[in-house]
């Protein structure tokens, strides 16, 4: 990271605290320097910032936000904030040839990255997440020594609603919950329903 993104990084850690709270609740596990992926639901593209924020800083340098390359690249602010800042895994979601959306995911874990990945692929519009696409059932396959830890991003809907540009004072956390394992023969959708039930058990603790 370059000295004026580590400097950016800090000033954007302390907006979004100040404006935030930004507050963390390890619920189910502690914050552990071990290859992670974490995987919360997904209600504005805030929620990229606010569960990196939520993250203490030996957490937040070995730890990679999954992207949507059309929009966190669709602006050279937004492109340098998540690759220069976040170090962000973009993923394509205009692709029109054969390629797997997967391989940047795979990559990035291969070199000993954790990743926070949102299941659902686009953002919901209700407080229930979306079915869970097979992206995190996939990546617990090819990676079993990979700690899956749900979390649960709170408010952060309300902070910056989709459509609106300025993000209104609310207080907003993230609660992370006991890693969730793949069965030896679990199949997708039963590891799916019950991976997505980890993440919604943790909106009322």
């Amino acid at each position: 990271m370059s000295h004026s993104a580590r400097i950016f990084g800090w000033l954007l850690l302390g907006f979004v605290r100040l404006l935030t709270g930004a507050q963390a609740r390890w619920l189910g596990c502690p914050p552990k320097a071990e290859q992670r992926i974490y995987f919360a639901n997904h209600q504005s593209h805030a929620d990229l910032v606010m569960i990196w924020a939520a993250l203490p800083q030996e957490l937040r340098g070995i730890t990679r936000p999954i992207a949507a390359k059309d929009y966190w690249t669709s602006s050279p602010l937004r492109a340098w904030i998540t690759g220069q800042v976040f170090n962000a895994v973009y993923v394509d979601r205009t692709r029109t040839d054969d390629s797997d959306p997967l391989e940047p995911l795979i990559q990035a874990l291969e070199q000993g990255d954790s990743i926070i990945l949102f299941p659902e692929g686009t953002r919901g519009h209700t407080g229930e997440p979306q079915a869970f696409k097979a992206g995190l059932y996939n990546l617990a396959r090819q990676f079993p020594n990979v700690v899956l830890v749900p979390a649960w991003i709170n408010n952060v809907q309300r902070l910056m609603p989709k459509g609106e540009v300025v993000p209104v004072p609310m207080l907003c956390s993230v609660t992370f919950g006991a890693p969730v394992a793949l069965g030896a023969d679990e199949e997708r959708g039963a590891f799916l329903t019950r991976a997505r039930e980890a993440v919604v058990a943790l909106r009322d603790q």
